[in-house]
């Protein structure tokens, strides 16, 4: 006898049963109805690309992180790491497909070889949402607004931190550090992971002392309390040289946030965001949660003016976010907000006789078509006779698979009134047709 393999899973990735997936499905059903009320509009891409695809633009990090192999045909392939990337490639393929601005979400998988924390794993699901194709403040606007809507819909309080990288950049020129702008960008992205200590340190090797102090200063990490987003923003156009382009952007989108949400908008200027893509260009931002901070941004994302400039020789504007499916769980799991799973069918056909079960799935045919899931128990009594023991392990049954009802049939199920089984109540509700069932049904849904 062949020696038995052992079942394990990779570290970083994950089984899903059941009950976790259905709350899962739900939580992403509610995002994509977000989206939707927005007017986004679902695409999807291979989960392989090949390599020098992916690799691109993504960065440093991205190269250690990447998992990539060389398939039977030697191709040079990898995973996605991100859903961003492989949609530049989307638009350059199909542009003359799409209309812009072209509004579209994404929920799918993607890999990264890094180590595993709390709600961060190597197997992860985003929920991407972009508009490629306009350059406007409004479309970096309408982001931040899906993002704010897409967690309140879920009865999560958010602060929405923002950035703009051109600004930085703008910044770093003015002290002559721009030459050296994706490393200190870099750096300054790991400042809540390393701390002060060691980003100064580090900024102080990239720059040296004097510039390392002026970058501390732009960012506030050497003051204790963070101002308003209106000092902010006029502590950073000043030393920056002076008012651009890139602070009248930010101070469009306050007033716009003012507009909407009004004074106490849920919205921070933080000069510490920089996001570690390479490809990130204009604005940028990340979600925390006001009641667990702790646990890292759960919805991030930015402006990125030419990343399909990568693949192609138009040059597309876009800006867009992705949410952290996992992340957001395991923050609601620890506030105590996780829903419950939900069943997908409210009741069951019970089995009363083998024989029968092509008649059964004839009636439960008639609750579906009137919007009742119904399934169909697959083991009853045996040929000939009535097992009522085997009623009340249907009832089991159905109570561990989170049914609220279960219907009896009688001899001629498609002729004979039905039974109604309340299993939270144990009543009985006899003597009823198709109609009367699924009216009491929806009444009660």
């Amino acid at each position: 006898m062949a020696a038995l393999i052992e079942p394990k899973v990779l570290k970083g990735f994950r089984d899903f049963l059941p009950p976790a997936e259905m709350i899962r499905r739900n939580l992403t059903e509610k995002i994509e109805a977000s989206f939707r009320s927005f007017g986004f509009v679902p695409i999807d891409t291979p989960a392989l690309e090949y390599a020098e695809i992916l690799l691109g633009k993504g960065g440093g990090e991205t190269e250690k992180q990447i998992y990539r192999f060389t398939d039977n045909g030697e191709r040079d392939v990898a995973l996605r790491f991100d859903l961003t990337v492989p949609f530049a490639r989307f638009v350059a393929l199909h542009q003359a497909e799409l209309v812009f601005p072209f509004k579209r979400y994404h929920i799918g998988k993607v890999w990264r070889g890094e180590n595993t924390q709390r709600g961060r794993y190597r197997e992860f699901t985003q929920c991407d949402f972009d508009i490629i194709g306009s350059d406007s403040p409004a479309a970096d606007f309408e982001i931040l607004l899906i993002i704010h809507a897409v967690l309140l819909n879920l009865g999560l309080n958010v602060n929405i931190k923002i950035n703009h990288r051109g600004l930085f950049n703008r910044f770093l020129s003015h002290i002559g550090q721009q030459e050296n702008s994706v490393e200190i960008l870099r750096t300054v992205d790991k400042l809540a992971k390393v701390g002060l200590a060691e980003t100064q340190q580090s900024l102080a090797a990239i720059a040296g002392d004097t510039h390392a102090q002026k970058i501390l200063a732009f960012i506030g990490a050497d003051t204790c309390a963070a101002g308003t987003f209106d000092d902010t923003l006029n502590r950073i156009t000043e030393l920056s040289g002076g008012p651009s382009p890139e602070s009248e952007r930010l101070q469009q989108l306050r007033q716009w946030m003012q507009n909407v949400y009004g004074v106490n908008a849920g919205f921070t200027l933080d000069p510490s965001i920089t996001r570690g893509l390479d490809y990130y260009t204009g604005v940028v931002f990340e979600t925390f949660l006001t009641e667990l901070p702790d646990i890292g941004s759960i919805c991030s994302g930015g402006r990125y003016d030419n990343l399909a400039g990568l693949y192609s020789k138009s040059r597309i504007s876009g800006v867009g976010s992705s949410i952290g499916l996992d992340r957001m769980i395991a923050a609601l799991e620890s506030l105590d907000r996780l829903p419950v799973a939900a069943g997908y069918t409210a009741a069951a056909i019970a089995c009363l006789k083998q024989e029968h079960s092509g008649l059964y799935q004839a009636l439960a045919q008639q609750f579906r078509q009137a919007g009742i899931p119904c399934e169909v128990f697959l083991e009853g009594a045996a040929a000939g006779t009535a097992d009522h023991k085997q009623l009340l392990k249907q009832f089991v049954l159905a109570e561990k698979k989170g049914l609220r009802w279960v219907i009896i049939p009688g001899e001629n199920p498609l002729q004979d009134t039905l039974t109604l089984r309340d299993l939270p109540t144990r009543q009985n509700h006899e003597n009823l047709s198709v109609k009367a069932i699924c009216s009491k049904i929806h009444q009660e849904i």
